[in-house]
């Protein structure tokens, strides 16, 4: 039996649904090589903070007005805007490399939260050969006069100037943390996302004893961490006109497997490669390939979303009917 694993994101006809999430990956040409050759299908490069942006323009800006009045050549010192080589020509220049070394479609990757004139770097990636953009909002709300109504619009906003900046795809990254998911999932996509990605980590600051300072870790995903994406593409899949990915949580076959039968398009992974090795790509592949055989699935197209909400036999599972079941079942007894 032969297995179609071809899938379709964002406009892009994919050989398979393994995708290379945002992470320090994608900054090694050679690593994207290698996982393209193991059967990743497209990677998205690590994202280009706002941040950097906005200390290359201070930086630069800085630099050229230092001295000017006390000296005449002070422009001399400094090269030209166009010139200047920071975090985001780099990341331009990255875009340009991945795309001579791989064949698979390379997706960058914008972080940030406000609609300032950095959206402009977005049509700078297009240019520099981007086959997609992926918008990963992160934003936490910590002035108690900002409405959840603010907060909403200001994602939408920033989606709409994004969007309006380019013509290639445009996925949206967010996280789950609205009161209601769904209706802003359809916002986004009205907004001008052409796919949702669900979703990113938001990394929690922790408290160092030692220094009585904070301190951020990064902590790679588990398993565990799917089931939240996996509700909400069940959802959302046939519901709203957009491309679906899971990240975060994928860590082998059955995860993907799980994330294609909710409705996903593609499946993202990041944590599980640095866990075992560029060879894990092939790994989950083959495992795909294994179960979809057993299970009688002839491709990804077939079985893609056969148990989103609209289409399981128990779609209450995935609103609040599996909450009592699970808490009255558990018979955990304490050490």
């Amino acid at each position: 039996m032969s297995v179609d694993l071809s899938t379709r994101y964002l406009g892009l006809e994919l050989p398979s649904p393994l995708v290379i999430a945002a992470c320090p990956i994608g900054q090694h040409v050679d690593w994207l090589k290698r996982l393209e050759d193991g059967g990743a299908a497209a990677a998205v490069l690590p994202s280009l903070f706002e941040e950097q942006i906005v200390h290359e323009d201070a930086t630069l800006s800085d630099a050229q007005e230092f001295g000017a009045e006390a000296y005449a050549e002070h422009s001399q010192w400094f090269p030209e805007p166009a010139e200047y080589r920071a975090g985001p020509q780099e990341y331009l220049d990255l875009i340009a490399k991945a795309k001579q070394a791989v064949s698979m479609p390379i997706i960058a990757s914008l972080n940030g939260t406000s609609e300032g004139g950095w959206v402009g770097y977005a049509k700078r990636m297009q240019d520099a050969g981007a086959d997609a953009l992926e918008l990963n909002i992160y934003y936490v709300a910590t002035d108690l006069e900002t409405s959840s109504e603010e907060v909403e619009r200001q994602y939408l906003d920033l989606v709409a100037a994004v969007k309006q900046s380019v013509s290639v795809p445009l996925a949206v990254k967010v996280g789950p943390y609205f009161s209601a998911m769904g209706n802003m999932a359809k916002r986004l996509v009205e907004a001008g996302a052409d796919g949702l990605v669900l979703f990113n980590r938001f990394i929690q600051p922790d408290v160092d004893l030692e220094q009585l300072d904070t301190s951020t870790t990064l902590v790679l995903s588990t398993p565990h961490e799917l089931l939240v994406p996996l509700r909400w593409i069940a959802i959302l899949r046939g519901r709203v006109d957009a491309s679906l990915a899971v990240t975060s949580g994928i860590h082998d076959a059955e995860g993907m497997l799980k994330a294609l039968l909710v409705g996903a398009d593609v499946g993202m992974v990041a944590s599980t490669i640095y866990r075992n090795g560029f060879d894990q790509a092939a790994n989950i592949l083959g495992g795909l390939r294994r179960l979809m055989e057993e299970k009688e699935y002839d491709s990804v197209e077939q079985l893609k979303g056969s148990m989103s909400r609209e289409k399981c036999p128990n779609p209450e599972a995935f609103a609040r009917g599996n909450y009592m079941k699970a808490l009255t079942s558990f018979t955990g007894t304490p050490i």
